[in-house]
């Protein structure tokens, strides 16, 4: 299909310059881009709706072409048969009110010989099904990635160097990809989160329409610049040696975010297969500091008529595991006065830490959607969300002091690839 091919030589780098390996003869440079205009907006003027770590999205009385809207230049340069260069820049709205400019990949690919190749730069952080080409909305059927699974992780990006082997067994193809190097995400509020002596591992094997993946990141993580945290953490400790309870500087020590270990372990599976069209993952991330443990995952379905595709997606996140409250609800009798209001602010503030801040939270999503290729390398997309906060407002941003219930929330966007 020719939107597969085109897919690929945008959103798979690895793959192009494989192909420039087996046939140039002369250095060579392609330029190619991708981007999305969509407008995005929702049933209520209590809660934004954004994709994972942006600061403001849509609402009622003020829809959004910022939450779903992107645009991506790349450039593709073959020296010779064994040696490439790939850069990505990247506009989009991602932590800050406006749109920014990043460079989204910047690597050098070197092929050893038809199975084995390695890259060193700025490549794709392998951490999703889709993590190759996640912003480029003409690649994938819905219209924006569930919003539950893909703010797991704030890094989309990995600095270091990955191998790459790839070896077919008749009908079926197998890529084993191994990484390492470290990350950082500015996040919404001025937080910065790194992620250092990160390594991956990705085994994915293709047999016809389908395609198998299994994916594992671990890495130290380090998040810093949050006032709201600090302050906290330093209350606790002052409070733990100030009314003699040290359980309240052990939990203060397990909340803190500074070098403490994180992983996500994710499986995929997709298929297109007589106009039948699933894709589905499912995910771990687990940690050891006030960042929560959860699970995720997302069922799509669809059935492709001509150049029109139903869909339909469903995905939930939910927490696994966070530090136990050991603050007090009220001080033993004989501490001062002071004590017990004091154990019920830190008890409240840590009871919310789990609910608190890019990728917290808990929510379900129910989807309808459907894509239109109206055009060569074009894609007018529709869908509907029934977004529903399991507790306080799940993962909508700026909502108003209680604000908990189900909102509609619905975009139309423009996919295009050049």
């Amino acid at each position: 299909m020719n939107k597969q091919i085109i897919v690929v030589a945008l959103a798979l780098p690895l793959a192009l310059s494989s192909a420039f390996a087996q046939e140039l003869t002369a250095p060579t440079v392609k330029i190619s881009g991708f981007g999305t205009g969509a407008l995005t907006f929702s049933n209520t003027d209590q809660a934004e709706f954004g994709r994972a770590n942006q600061a403001s999205g849509a609402k009622r009385n003020s829809p959004s072409t910022g939450v779903d809207s992107n645009l991506g230049l790349q450039a593709d340069i073959g020296v010779n048969s064994w040696l490439s260069f790939t850069g990505q820049g990247l506009v989009r709205r991602d932590a800050e009110d406006d749109f920014g400019a990043e460079l989204s990949l910047g690597f050098a690919k070197v092929r050893v010989n038809d199975h084995f190749s390695f890259r060193i730069g700025r490549t794709a952080m392998p951490t999703f099904m889709i993590s190759d080409f996640r912003n480029v909305g003409y690649a994938n059927n819905f219209l924006r990635a569930p919003v539950e699974m893909y703010s797991q992780v704030p890094y989309s990006a990995l600095d270091g160097i990955d191998a790459t082997y790839q070896q077919s067994f008749g009908d079926t193809t197998i890529t084993g990809n191994v990484g390492f190097g470290r990350s950082q995400a500015k996040i919404v509020g001025g937080v910065t989160a790194e992620a250092n002596h990160t390594t991956s591992v990705n085994l994915t094997a293709e047999h016809g329409p389908f395609t198998a993946r299994f994916s594992r990141v671990d890495a130290k993580i380090t998040i810093t610049g949050s006032s709201n945290l600090s302050n906290l953490l330093n209350n606790l400790r002052a409070a733990g040696t100030g009314y003699r309870m040290p359980q309240l500087n052990t939990l203060a020590d397990q909340l803190t975010p500074i070098d403490k270990d994180g992983s996500f372990t994710s499986v995929g599976l997709t298929m297109d297969w007589n106009n039948i069209v699933a894709q589905s993952e499912f995910a771990k991330r687990k940690n050891n500091s006030y960042v929560t443990s959860t699970t995720s995952w997302y069922v799509m379905g669809g059935y492709r008529f001509g150049k029109v595709l139903p869909y339909f997606i469903q995905s939930k996140l939910k927490i696994d595991d966070f530090p136990t409250n050991v603050v007090p609800a009220a001080c033993p009798a004989g501490y001062p006065a002071a004590c017990t209001p004091t154990m019920a602010t830190l008890r409240g503030y840590v009871a919310g830490l789990p609910y608190y801040g890019t990728g917290q939270g808990e929510q379900s999503t129910t989807s309808l959607g459907m894509r239109w290729d109206f055009h060569n390398s074009m894609a007018l997309k529709a869908q509907i969300d029934r977004v529903k906060p399991a507790v306080g407002n799940g993962l909508l941003i700026n909502a108003a002091p209680g604000f908990q219930r189900d909102i509609t929330v619905g975009a139309v966007a423009l996919d295009f690839v050049f």
